[in-house]
């Protein structure tokens, strides 16, 4: 019981602690000054705690108390008496005159004696050393040199990196480059992307909109966008802003909805959520989705009247000082100091174009340096407070570093626990510490953002290149010289890299057993040319280019080769994005191609697009020539274009609107059963009208003017 009340003391501490700036100067002149060490002998238990004391220029004391167990920092101290080797302290403004009192060693190493609340007496200790920062740097005094072992041993440019402990930047420094070709160096304010590691700004805006009263975390998405709408009911209906960026929506990933699409605005994107399928129930299922955070950014612009980025630039980076993060890599490249991309093919480093998500942008679009990154850090850290500032309620700030959702992951590292999802941020233990992170992979960079709230420490480390483990691995070894561990983490990465370049070869020389071979195409290629459609992935074109099979899909062209019977392999192109995947056609009834698959999201079946009638069909001007009489049997039909529609008029029955079909065919919208098909003649003459009917095909002459 008096264990649990020390611990609710000091979550009532957490709301009201104050910054303390110390004073290296003041503290040398007196042994009781610097760093202090120590621990409550609770019943059952120790309580640690470490304290730092300064002296002011008036020969008066003080101090601040932090309890890295209640994730308490910087706690304020009153009343330090040091007299004649007798020392006394309380905790500033709490219930229950939490005090000190002991005696200080001769040699001004210890202090000993009794911490009172309460009216209850429980023993202490505590030793003077080193702070944690002073500590920090010094274990991190040859780490250049790990890094350096990182950047060549896995064929790197360059790497940022910060590491902060508790209110300071121990280490910001940039290793190799940001520019090959011109040899210009990394350094700390080299701009980056962080992709990924975007997604907790948008959250910790949304904080500071719920901290507003303008946000409720558990009210149902629709309440502020009324006409947002998913693919499964339930969901449209139940939804909250929690979901949006916990994963749990039901939806994987279907990121080519957004991948280089610049035509789709952000709401144009969050109505095709309601044509993409769900593979699980709402809250069911951890599974990755920008789009959901996406709609996240969304909703900040929604109740803001701003776009994200204005919104973010307010909420949270102008309160951090952060000045050079921007929301584009068009940005980025206007800054004198900036970071190209790279990625490696075939064992060598090549540079490649920067990658514009800007309308993705709430889940991974941010660009920043580790400078700036450092502040990002220290806010959360320090329960959401800035300097003196309160930037975030200290309970939205804990809300977020919480478990939500379970990603249903195992670690393949006896080190790591399983990971679970807070909001916008990875939850999991490190060697037993409790851990918060979110990684960030986009085209040419890697980034990762965390740190250990418990313990006060933090790390920023990015990369210019795709898709590589070295920020993790920097981190893990940051982590291990300061928290006191050792392991060769980069060794090992390395050797597994060497492994995995021969597994990879092997892959892709075995890729062709699975292709059937002396098959040939059902159709001429010019019969799968054309635009095909699917209500949430928008469109896709085939084309032919010099007798050469493309498609095109958000602006990235890719060539086709036939591999089996209907189905054709991508190959490189300018942009790799498809290479290897393999798209289907599928023929109609009629022998017509009418339709495409492509495996664009791998957690589901192969995505459909319909393949659309010829656009002239849908020109009013084109449509024109079709219309008059036509004679069958007797029976005058007649064509008439009313809008931008043909319609077709029997005596005796009603009027029937044509719908333009595959292979130059109108279908009636009303009698879908029967086709239509105007002939022409060599100078594209309309001659008669052909009637398709199960039974049989009839011919109508075109009855002349």
């Amino acid at each position: 019981m008096l264990k649990n009340r020390i611990k609710g003391l000091v979550l009532i501490f957490i709301i009201s602690f104050l910054f303390i700036p110390s004073n290296l100067a003041a503290s040398e002149e007196s042994p009781f000054g610097g760093h202090w060490t120590g621990t409550i002998e609770l019943p059952g238990t120790e309580l640690e705690f470490d304290i730092d004391f300064t002296q002011k220029p008036d020969g008066t004391w003080q101090g601040d108390i932090s309890i890295p167990a209640q994730n308490a920092r910087n706690l304020p101290l009153s009343s330090i008496v040091v007299k004649e080797g007798e020392v006394s302290f309380t905790i500033a403004d709490i219930p229950g005159e939490p005090a000190f009192k002991g005696t200080l060693s001769p040699d001004g190493a210890t202090i000993s004696g009794d911490f009172t609340q309460n009216a209850q007496i429980f023993p202490f200790s505590m030793s003077k050393g080193k702070s944690l920062g002073t500590k920090a740097k010094k274990a991190l005094s040859d780490f250049e040199d790990i890094v350096q072992k990182g950047l060549k041993g896995l064929n790197i440019p360059g790497v940022a990196v910060a590491v902060i402990v508790e209110d300071e930047v121990v280490l910001a420094e940039g290793y190799g480059y940001r520019n090959i070709d011109k040899e210009k160096p990394m350094t700390a304010d080299t701009l980056l992307a962080i992709g990924s590691s975007s997604k907790a700004f948008t959250t910790f805006a949304m904080g500071s909109l719920a901290d507003k009263g303008k946000l409720d975390w558990e009210e149902p998405l629709r309440t502020y966008i009324p006409w947002f709408r998913l693919y499964d009911p339930f969901a449209s209906e139940h939804l909250t802003p929690r979901d949006l960026v916990t994963h749990r929506s039901g939806l994987p990933r279907h990121d080519l909805v957004w991948y280089n699409n610049d035509e789709s605005s952000r709401k144009e994107l969050v109505q095709k959520l309601a044509y993409l399928k769900p593979t699980a129930d709402l809250r069911t299922r951890f599974q990755y989705n920008n789009l959901m955070f996406l709609t996240a950014g969304y909703l900040v612009e929604v109740l803001t009247s701003k776009t994200w980025e204005n919104a973010v630039r307010a909420l949270v980076l102008d309160p951090l000082g952060m000045k050079r993060t921007n929301f584009s890599v068009n940005d980025s490249q206007k800054d004198p100091d900036h970071a190209l991309p790279y990625r490696e093919s075939k064992g060598k480093i090549e540079r490649i174009p920067f990658r514009n998500i800007t309308t993705v942008g709430p889940a991974g679009a941010i660009n920043s340096s580790v400078s700036e990154m450092a502040q990002w850090v220290m806010v959360h850290l320090n329960h959401g407070k800035n300097k003196d500032k309160q930037i975030l309620n200290p309970q939205t700030v804990q809300d977020m570093h919480l478990v939500h959702m379970p990603t249903g992951n195992t670690p393949a590292l006896a080190e790591v626990t399983p990971a679970s999802y807070g909001m916008g941020w990875f939850v999991d233990n490190y060697r037993g510490h409790s851990r918060v992170h979110h990684g960030g992979n986009i085209d040419g960079f890697s980034a990762l953002i965390s740190f250990f709230p418990k313990d006060g420490i933090g790390f920023v480390v990015l990369a210019n290149k795709n898709g590589t483990p070295l920020p993790e691995l920097l981190v893990r070894h940051a982590a291990d010289l300061i928290l006191g561990y050792e392991k060769d983490w980069l060794a090992e990465a390395i050797k597994q890299k060497e492994k995995g370049k021969e597994m990879d070869k092997e892959a892709r020389e075995k890729k062709s057993t699975r292709q059937v071979k002396g098959t040939n195409p059902a159709h001429s290629l010019s019969d799968y040319e054309g635009m095909y459609m699917h209500p949430g992935y928008g469109s896709l074109s085939v084309f032919l280019k010099k007798e050469k099979l493309y498609f095109n899909f958000n602006d990235i062209t890719t060539p086709l080769k036939h591999w089996h019977y209907e189905t054709f392999n991508s190959q490189r192109g300018g942009d790799p994005t498809f290479e290897d995947m393999k798209l289907t056609f599928r023929t109609d009834v009629n022998g017509q191609v009418a339709s495409l698959e492509a495996p664009f999201e791998p957690t589901m079946d192969e995505i459909v697009f319909t393949k659309q009638p010829n656009p002239c069909y849908f020109d009013p001007t084109f449509l024109q020539k079709f219309v008059g009489k036509y004679s069958l049997a007797r029976q005058t039909i007649t064509i008439s274009l009313k809008g931008e529609n043909l319609t077709a008029y029997i005596p005796g029955q009603p009027e029937y609107e044509l719908i333009p079909t595959l292979g130059d065919e109108f279908t009636m919208k009303q009698l879908k059963a029967i086709q239509l098909k105007f002939k022409t003649d060599k100078t594209g003459t309309v001659t008669a009208l052909v009637l398709i009917q199960p039974e049989g095909i009839y011919e109508a002459e075109r009855v002349k003017k």
